[in-house]
C-alpha cells in the first residue's frame, strides 16, 4: 500500500460512504430501475468525455467488447439494481452492512479462479472487521429482526445478490483479461452496455421511462453518476489491480463506518457504545488486514 493507493483508499471510501444516504433519497418519485438507468446514462457520458479529454483510446482489443457487456451486466445492471430495490426494504445501514462481507466473496473468488492465496493475517483482519460493522449496526439489525415479516428478509436477500454480483465484477476485474483492458475505455464501455441493459429491465419492470425534474434529485443523480461512479470506480479499479480483489473489497468495511458517521450528522444518530466499539475495531481490521496478502 502505497501512499498514492492508500489516498485513492481513502477518497472510494469517502465518496461511497455518503452515496448510501443520496441513493435513499432517490427512491420514491422515481422506480430504482429508472433511477439506476438516468446514474449509468450520465456516468458513462462522462466516462466517454474524459476519455477523450485525456486522449485516451476508445478502442477495446479482441473480445474487448464481450468482456465489457459481462462487467456491465455484473456490476452495473444486477448490483446496483439489487442495492436499489433493497433500500426499498430495509435501512440503508442494513444494506452497508451486508456489503461489509465483501472481503469473503472476494477473496474466496480469487483463491479458486485466479489461484490469489489468501493469509491468516488477511482473514483475521477481514474477521475483526466484519464483527465491528456488525457491532456498528446492531441496533438495526435488532429493530428490523424484531418487526417481523417477508420485508426485512426481502431486502437482505436483494442486498446479497448484489454482493455476489459486485464480487463477480471484481475478480472479473483482477484476472488476465481484465488487467488487460484499457482502464477508463472499458469502464465506459460497460457504462454504456450496463444503461442499455438497465433501461430494457427497466422498461420491463416499471414501463415507460420516469424520471424526476427536482433539483434535489438531479443533484444526487449528478453526485452519484459523476463522483460515485466515474471517479470512484476509476480508483477502485485501479486498486483492484494494484492489490488484488480481496485487499481492495476491505473498502466495503470502512464504507459502513463512513456511512454512520453521515447519519450522525444529517439524520442525528445516536451512537452506542456497542457501535463505537465496533467502528474501533473496524478500523484494528483494516490494518492488520492490509498487511497480509
Amino acid at each position: 500500500m502505497t501512499l498514492g493507493l492508500w489516498v485513492k483508499f481513502a477518497i472510494i471510501s469517502l465518496i461511497w460512504g455518503t452515496t448510501w444516504i443520496v441513493i435513499k433519497n432517490q427512491l420514491g418519485d422515481v422506480p430504482a430501475s429508472w433511477s439506476v438507468t438516468w446514474r449509468f446514462m450520465l456516468a458513462g457520458a462522462v466516462m466517454f468525455g474524459l476519455c477523450l479529454f485525456m486522449g485516451k483510446r476508445l478502442r477495446l482489443g479482441p473480445g474487448g467488447h464481450g468482456f465489457a457487456m459481462l462487467m456491465g451486466l455484473t456490476q452495473f445492471v444486477l448490483n446496483f439494481n439489487f442495492v436499489y430495490s433493497a433500500e426499498e426494504h430495509v435501512t440503508s445501514g442494513l444494506v452497508a452492512l451486508t456489503f461489509a462481507l465483501l472481503v469473503v466473496p472476494n477473496a474466496l473468488l480469487s483463491r479458486i479462479f485466479l489461484g490469489v492465496t489468501v493469509s491468516r493475517q488477511f482473514l483475521l483482519g477481514s474477521t475483526l472487521g466484519i464483527i465491528g460493522v456488525g457491532a456498528m449496526f446492531a441496533r438495526d439489525i435488532m429493530q428490523s429482526g424484531g418487526s417481523g415479516g417477508q420485508d426485512v428478509w426481502l431486502g437482505l436477500g436483494l442486498a446479497v445478490g448484489g454482493l455476489f454480483s459486485v464480487s463477480a465484477a471484481n475478480v472479473l476485474t483482477a484476472s488476465k483479461r481484465g488487467r488487460a483492458q484499457p482502464l477508463e475505455a472499458g469502464i465506459a464501455w460497460s457504462m454504456f452496455y450496463g444503461t442499455i441493459m438497465n433501461a430494457g429491465l427497466a422498461f420491463a419492470m416499471d414501463g415507460p421511462p420516469v424520471i424526476s425534474l427536482q433539483p434535489g434529485y438531479l443533484a444526487g443523480l449528478a453526485y452519484l453518476a459523476i463522483l460515485g461512479s466515474a471517479l470512484a470506480f476509476i480508483f477502485y479499479y485501479q486498486l483492484i489491480r494494484a492489490i488484488g480483489a480481496g485487499r481492495a473489497a476491505y473498502t466495503a468495511v470502512i464504507v459502513p463506518l463512513l456511512a454512520i458517521m453521515v447519519s450522525t450528522v444529517f439524520e442525528g444518530y445516536i451512537w452506542s457504545p456497542l457501535a463505537a466499539a465496533g467502528a474501533l475495531l473496524a478500523l484494528l481490521g483494516l490494518v492488520i488486514a492490509l498487511k497480509g496478502r
